[in-house]
């Protein structure tokens, strides 16, 4: 099985307000095993980027001036993703500004999920987890993924971490997609079980018959002392 754990940065959070990515950082992962493969690309914007975005990632548009457009960068993107399972935490955010970037190139352009499956991590991890934080930090916490080196977000580096932290939740299991998935739009969400504990042959051991002639003597002097109100099973 062949999955891409993605992440992106973006200069804003808003779409209806015309903001880009950024930055696409991509962890493939071969039969629950990171392949040693990954794609990271910057991308131009050719905007500015919010305050708030740049205090969270730090990539400014000076940096971003001399990278490629969107445009130079979309079909070896897409060659990458294709025909896998993309594990995005909060996906409908990153798959909506990718989604936004390809249909600014060609409107008509079918999309990603004709390409590949989108598993969103965030929502499993509400399942596996109610009522509890689930921030990618949070998970880092929870299942003892060393997060100390993210100082600032960053779209590679998170997609790393956001691989740790899915194989660590998922149980290194090999097989954990049930029969059924729950689709909310076009990002699937698989059920994943609990971990079974394996069945164990229970050791039985018998007395011997010393040791039963032992237990009615010590029976009876139990009965004699107690002047015969011990209770006997």
């Amino acid at each position: 099985m062949r999955q891409i754990v993605l992440d992106t940065e973006t200069t804003g959070l808003e779409l209806e307000l015309g903001h880009r990515v950024i930055e696409i950082g991509c962890v493939e992962i071969v039969n629950r095993r990171r392949s040693g493969r990954t794609f990271h690309r910057y991308v131009c914007p050719e905007r500015d980027i919010d305050d708030g975005a740049l205090k969270v990632h730090g990539i400014t548009r000076e940096f971003l001036a001399n990278q490629p457009r969107f445009a130079e960068i979309a079909e070896e993107f897409l060659q990458f993703v294709a025909g896998a399972e993309v594990v995005i935490h909060n996906a409908p955010f990153d798959i909506g500004f990718l989604e936004m970037e390809l249909r600014r190139l060609d409107s008509a352009r079918q999309p990603m999920n004709t390409l590949c499956t989108v598993l969103d991590s965030l929502v499993l991890a509400r399942q596996m987890h109610p009522g509890q934080r689930n921030s990618l930090d949070a998970l880092c916490k929870r299942y003892s993924v060393d997060n100390s080196h993210r100082e600032l977000h960053g779209a590679l580096l998170d997609a790393r971490i956001l691989a740790d932290v899915y194989l660590a939740m998922t149980g290194g299991q090999g097989a954990l997609i049930l029969g059924g998935t729950e689709t909310t739009g076009q990002i699937r969400v698989h059920a994943v079980p609990r971990t079974a504990r394996p069945a164990v042959a229970l050791l039985v051991v018998r007395a011997t018959g010393e040791e039963i002639e032992a237990h009615e003597r010590f029976l009876g002097t139990i009965n004699q002392v107690s002047g015969g109100a011990g209770l006997r099973f």
